[in-house]
């Protein structure tokens, strides 16, 4: 792949996955919760998802469920409901920075296997995420070259600006709630799982696009 293609390809994942999405949301609350440490195995999690929805978009499950009624629908309200889930539950928080405060005295109770599976289902439980590679990956192909190397590049690419925003947005919520009182990290949580919610409704009424 040429480099114009590479960078192009990296200015456009770099629009994408800085507007606010679930991976980075979740990258924002686990930062202000738990500290960028523990953060950083959701971030492991989100851009493991990125490698197996490239991958499978590769192998075709992409054009799968833009053609199956049936599967996109099952896809997309496992991904609906588990993001209504993680917003709930933030809206029932009793605010960041409790839990910042709580973080060396709570015997790890928000284990890293926790907060990695979370972002990590989090991406592969919803199916824009494989209607957007299928569409938007195909055009920084060259049919005439091996598909596989150039699909390995574009995932190491996109992954890794994923990892860059996303502990941006760690980094941003671990200082944030430093400066916040009680009653603006509650608003924080409250905020995020708001946002989740949004999230979850407009995957909920998404609609695959007709052939």
């Amino acid at each position: 792949m040429s480099e114009v293609t590479i960078l192009a390809f990296a200015l456009v994942a770099f629009i994408g996955i800085a507007t606010p999405g679930p991976t980075v949301l979740l990258a924002l609350t686990n930062g202000s919760r738990h500290g960028v440490r523990r953060a950083t195995s959701g971030m492991i999690g989100a851009v493991l998802s990125d490698f197996v929805l490239i991958g499978a978009v590769a192998l075709g499950l992409g054009a799968l469920l833009a053609a199956s009624e049936f599967w996109f629908t099952v896809v997309k309200w496992l991904g609906a409901a588990y993001l209504a889930f993680l917003g709930i539950m933030l809206l029932r928080s009793r605010g960041t920075l409790d839990i910042a405060t709580d973080r060396e005295s709570d015997g790890g109770a928000a284990t890293t296997r926790a907060i990695f599976l979370k972002s990590f289902l989090v991406a592969v439980t919803n199916p824009k995420g494989y209607l957007f590679f299928s569409a938007f990956l195909p055009q920084f192909i060259e049919p005439a070259l091996p598909q596989a190397s150039q699909y390995a590049v574009l995932a190491t690419v996109f992954a890794s600006i994923d990892f860059v925003v996303m502990f941006g947005y760690a980094l941003i919520g671990s200082q944030a709630v430093r400066f916040l009182k009680r009653s603006g990290a509650i608003w924080l949580d409250r905020v995020c799982g708001g946002a989740l919610l949004a999230l979850a409704g407009s995957l909920a009424f998404y609609r695959r696009a007709a052939n």
